[in-house]
């Protein structure tokens, strides 16, 4: 917690004013049930109306002045508890901008937002709640009984016996509830990581007819989740009429042992009263520090959640901040023994892989499904590092290399093709934010999405839409590509992102490649042939072992695995124009 703590360090003025508010406020209501007294005992004892009216005045300032204290308690505790949340936000934003694929993979998106989201909050609620009433409560409660015993001290001797039993029962619930409540939690984490899924496979859902099953699977968990609930809402009920029993009890004793001190003579009718009134902020002050404790419980488990995210130290360590300069003669790229094995996996994804690729080529890789191929082009602008060897871009190891200098490198296009929110001209300006209009058509054109630009009415400016959901499959794959060439890097990796392309599309697409391949080497992930037979060389994965490298002709002769895959493609690929 020590981690989450230091984000309200710019708010230590509001985190000392709201609980000296709430210090006021109490002050005041401690002083009320005294006025009552007097009220009772002379304004009524004397049917002195004017002492009536002046002591009910003096009342309706102190609960003046107890509401303006409430009121700027509020203030400055939410002040500094959404100060707080707002820098938590930032720090854990950032935090997970600086973790790895490999992070990432292990953590899990689900569980980030969680952090980001239901977590925060919690700590955002539990810390106003702090700020209001952890020195309030207590302070009333012992406050309740000092001003007891100088009402009368026998009568006071009640509040001694009642507090620790009021204090065993709102605790001892306490005590039972907050491990429930965990489970409690654990469960509404299940609840919500079930309906993300549901909500991000929906159509496959549908596709398959599955939405019976699926309802069944989170009505299990949903009912679970309020099996837990409600055990844990009997347990906590029991507060309120334990607790009533025991006030009403000491009650009945106060009043019992008042009414003797009245007829002796020892206390008025007021005190009485006043005696009773104290009991009663015991006990709501009791239960308010209850909830309270239970509240920072909750909050304490999500703050180490959060903190477990901003320990977490990125498995991509950056050795040096100083832009390297490329050794003459060296290649673009080499890998040199390179094997890859995931997180504390003792199974590789590649198994020493060694090739070189210089400016001006064409590198393809091909494979079955999990061969290792997209995890050998993430080595290069290092989302993961090697487990073995080495990866070198101009003769110099990528961990030695500054990231940011890195990444300018390498332009990308992955599976998944990913828009943001934003117009046409702004997703391909994230390749380079100062890129002409020009600059931005070259790259369209180079990408063969110019008819999916020119089609919408507004051009660049056409607003794209959350996750690019308003184009479809291709023409988000093309406008990816094209964010990249707008790059101009001098290491392009097309990571298997043409397969929503027909084989016409697809051909002029390399072609086009092909025509600015210049300095800049040009990788190539396929699942098919006819994507990759023209690269100057093409190298075969097979369980993350290289079975083959070569040129497309060469490997037809030497290599079994990639010519069963081109045979298996071929009369698909040339009804295709994959010769084209």
């Amino acid at each position: 917690m020590k981690k989450i703590l230091v984000f309200l360090k710019d708010y230590k003025k509001e985190s000392v004013i709201a609980p000296l508010f709430k210090m006021l406020e109490a002050i005041f209501e401690l002083i009320v049930p005294l006025i009552v007294a007097q009220i009772i005992d002379i304004g009524i004892a004397s049917g002195d109306r004017n002492y009536i009216f002046g002591r009910f005045g003096v009342l309706i300032i102190l609960a003046v002045i107890g509401l303006a204290c409430a009121v700027c308690a509020q203030f400055f505790a939410a002040k500094a508890a959404v100060g707080f949340a707002t820098q938590l936000r930032s720090a854990l934003f950032a935090q997970i901008q600086k973790l790895s694929f490999a992070d990432l993979d292990q953590i899990g998106t689900s569980t980030l937002i969680t952090r980001m989201t239901s977590d925060v909050n919690q700590l955002q609620s539990g810390v106003n709640m702090v700020l209001r009433l952890f020195m309030r409560s207590p302070f009333v409660v012992f406050g309740a009984m000092i001003m007891a015993f100088t009402v009368d001290v026998k009568a006071a001797l009640v509040f001694v016996v009642a507090i620790p039993l009021l204090s065993a029962v709102v605790f001892g619930i306490m005590l039972i509830t907050i491990p429930l409540y965990k489970k409690v939690q654990a469960s509404l984490d299940r609840v919500l990581g079930k309906t993300r899924e549901n909500l991000s496979g929906v159509r496959v859902i549908r596709a398959f007819n599955k939405e019976e099953e699926e309802i069944k699977e989170f009505n299990e968990s949903n009912e679970i989740l309020t099996n837990m609930q409600l055990l844990v809402g009997r347990i906590s009920a029991l507060m309120n009429p334990l607790t009533i029993i025991i006030v009403n009890a000491a009650t009945i004793i106060i009043i019992w042992i008042g009414a003797n001190q009245v007829y002796s003579g020892v206390l008025s009718q007021g005190d009485v009263v006043a005696l009773v009134s104290y009991m009663s902020q015991i006990l709501v002050e009791l239960v308010k520090l209850a909830n309270l404790i239970i509240l920072i419980t909750k909050a304490v488990a999500c703050g180490n959640r959060v903190a477990d995210v901003l320990s977490t130290e990125s498995s991509i360590e950056e050795r040096t901040r100083t832009d390297v300069q490329a050794k003459p003669d060296a290649p673009l790229v080499e890998f040199k023994h390179v094997s890859m094995s995931y997180g504390k996996s003792s199974e590789e994804s590649l198994s020493d892989i060694s090739f070189v690729a210089k400016r001006g080529q064409t590198i393809g890789i091909i494979g079955g499904t999990g061969a290792g191929k997209s995890t050998l082009v993430h080595l290069i602008p290092r989302f993961y590092d090697a487990s073995k060897g080495s990866v070198l871009i101009e003769g110099t190891d990528v961990k030695d290399y500054p990231l940011e200098q890195l990444r300018n490198k390498v332009g990308i296009v992955q599976q998944k093709a990913v828009l943001f929110r934003g117009t046409i001209a702004e997703n391909l300006r994230w390749g380079n934010a100062d890129a002409t209009e020009e600059e931005l058509w070259k790259a369209i054109e180079l990408a063969q999405a110019s008819e999916v630009v020119r089609n919408k009415e507004d051009g660049l400016e056409h607003m794209v839409e959350q996750a690019g959901r308003n184009f479809s499959g291709g023409q988000r794959q093309r406008l990816t590509i094209a964010r990249a060439l707008v790059k101009n890097p001098d290491i392009l990796i097309l990571d298997d992102s043409a397969s929503a392309l027909d084989f016409a599309t697809d051909a002029k697409l390399r072609s086009a490649l092909k025509s600015i391949a210049g300095e800049r080497t040009i990788f190539i992930v396929s699942q098919r042939t006819s994507s990759i037979q023209h690269a100057d060389m093409i190298i075969v994965l097979d369980d993350g072992k290289a079975v083959g490298m070569g040129t497309h002709e060469k490997l037809l002769e030497s290599c079994e695995i990639y010519r069963e895959i081109y045979e298996s493609q071929f009369k698909k690929e040339e009804r295709g124009a994959s010769h084209a």
